[in-house]
């Protein structure tokens, strides 16, 4: 490969859905029709530009699909917001900007690659020889019970990827990078990113560009922010539930 090569590589996403859902105000029917609308809405296609040393990661755009009305009345559309991360692995840094109710945030930070366990397993993604590397991580989320109380929750996640060196570029969808070759395939056990498309050296040439706009802050900074934004959101949700008093339906979505 030539030392300026340039790539694009375009990733579909999956997710699997854990509902906990109060079967006393939600019927079998009403189930199905959300667990419908959470499906479409988390199938989505992004696309990575990279080079040896730099990648530029965002959602693509698509028009929303008409939905047939719902005997339920209930309609979900999931914010999935229009994030981009750009990352420089020659430098170490990234800049992530992204969105919280309609404010853009700059994050600007240092890498922290992840400590991959690279195993002695192959298999083919499409026409490239790929390797398995694992990643375990304890996480913590915050959920509403349905008697309108907080509670931790900590779980452990496991995520798989399959990266090719026929690609030598550490680089990969997301925050998943830092192997010795283009990561194209990525399963946390609910998440599934699987690459279906790659062009290497397209005859349009590109530039990848650094993100710019929005308030410049931490990682640190931006998750404190962002905890404080999700504690509002289901302090308000909480005080809803309490007003309707029964007529709400009760629906968590598992991290």
């Amino acid at each position: 490969m030539a030392q300026d090569f340039q790539g694009i590589a375009i990733y579909k996403s999956h997710r699997k859905m854990d509902l906990k859902i109060d079967e006393k105000k939600v019927n079998s029917d009403m189930q199905k029709q959300i667990q419908e609308q959470l499906k479409r809405q988390f199938q989505q296609e992004y696309t990575l530009n990279f080079n040896r040393n730099e990648s530029y990661y965002k959602q693509n755009e698509k028009l929303d699909r008409p939905s047939p009305p719902s005997s339920s009345g209930i309609t979900i559309k999931l914010n999935q917001g229009s994030d981009i991360i750009y990352r420089n692995i020659k430098e170490n840094r990234y800049a992530n900007k992204t969105e919280i109710s309609g404010k853009i945030f700059l994050i600007k930070d240092t890498l922290q690659p992840k400590k991959w366990e690279l195993v002695n397993e192959t298999k083919y993604i499409g026409e490239y020889a790929c390797f398995k590397a694992v990643f375990k991580e304890d996480y913590t989320t915050k959920t509403i019970t349905e008697e309108g109380n907080y509670e931790d929750v900590t779980k452990e996640r496991v995520v798989t990827v399959w990266y090719t060196p026929q690609i030598p570029v550490s680089s990969g969808p997301g925050d998943f990078f830092g192997l010795p070759g283009l990561v194209l395939e990525v399963n946390d056990g609910k998440l599934t990113l699987v690459c279906t498309k790659i062009v290497l050296n397209p005859e349009k040439e590109f530039e990848i560009v650094e993100p710019t706009k929005g308030k410049e802050v931490s990682q640190k900074e931006f998750d404190s922010i962002r905890k404080k934004k999700q504690e509002e959101n289901m302090e308000m949700f909480r005080s809803r539930k309490r007003g309707r008093d029964g007529e709400s339906v009760f629906v968590t979505i598992g991290g």
